[in-house]
């Protein structure tokens, strides 16, 4: 198993809505008034396009196994708090590109992809194992992170709703249903105002719940498809809340209260 759940928090860009839209001079509660409100009067929705959104945080569950893995399991935010979008992005290609994981994610495809695919572009970010499609690696031919039926990306959100939006569900949803804890963090409304605040502790402990629920759906899947046993099921569960049980008291305290919600 060599796997790398994320997800991504963002904020309105600023600089880009006020290139976008003419919007300078204004401060940035403003601009981002202004900027939701010219594409709602364009769309009928405040929800800002994909390429408007600035990733502020990206947080991970990293699972390796093997003879020189042991029980490697992290979960974490990358960079820290005062990390820019380049770092987080550079950093998530680093592990991308040095461990060539699976990526599995909840509505990746449709959104933290994208999004990342465009911030990557703005920030300058050079990752050609992601990009490969087998001009240079046959074994992406059939199997690369571009693809959306293929595992090496797996949207789990996609790909359980079969690939059918009308019958997709929301993590939380799908996570209570299956007894994990579901969200613990933020919703995405909230995510602006937090940063503002100055919250981004909070924006990246609410990211680490998420990715921790997506893990778990993970591995139930998993099972379904005999990728993994009963047993060996149950061993992935025990590892993971020795992993949050046993987190540092400093910076810990979601994970522990993560574990306590898991029934």
């Amino acid at each position: 198993m060599n796997v790398l759940v994320f997800n991504i928090k963002t904020i309105p860009d600023i600089e880009a809505g006020q290139a976008i839209f003419d919007l300078q001079g204004l401060d940035d509660k403003s601009t981002v008034k202004a900027m939701r409100h010219i594409h709602q009067q364009k769309t009928g929705s405040e929800t800002l396009p994909l390429h408007l959104h600035k990733i502020v945080a990206i947080s991970i569950v990293y699972r390796g196994m093997g003879d020189d893995m042991g029980k490697w399991l992290a979960v974490r935010s990358l960079g820290d708090e005062n990390s820019t979008e380049t770092e987080l992005l550079q950093q998530f290609f680093d592990e991308v590109e040095g461990r060539t994981p699976t990526l599995v994610s909840w509505d990746g495809s449709d959104v933290d992809l994208p999004i990342i695919h465009y911030r990557a572009l703005k920030n300058s970010i050079s990752a050609p194992a992601y990009w490969e499609m087998g001009e240079n690696n046959a074994e992406f031919r059939h199997d690369n992170y571009l693809n959306r039926q293929h595992q090496r990306h797996t949207d789990l959100k996609d790909v359980l709703a079969s690939y059918n939006r009308h019958a997709s569900t929301p993590l939380h949803d799908i996570a209570k249903l299956l007894g994990f804890p579901g969200r613990l963090g933020m919703a995405s409304s909230q995510l602006w105002d937090a940063f503002r605040a100055g919250g981004i502790s909070g924006i990246r402990h609410s990211g680490e719940t998420d990715v921790l629920n997506i893990y778990l759906i993970y591995l139930r899947y998993q099972l379904m498809r005999g990728e993994i046993s009963g047993d060996e099921l149950e061993k992935e569960f025990t590892l993971l809340r020795e992993v949050l049980d046993n987190e540092p008291q400093s910076g810990g305290a979601h994970l522990l209260e993560f574990s306590k919600h898991w029934v």
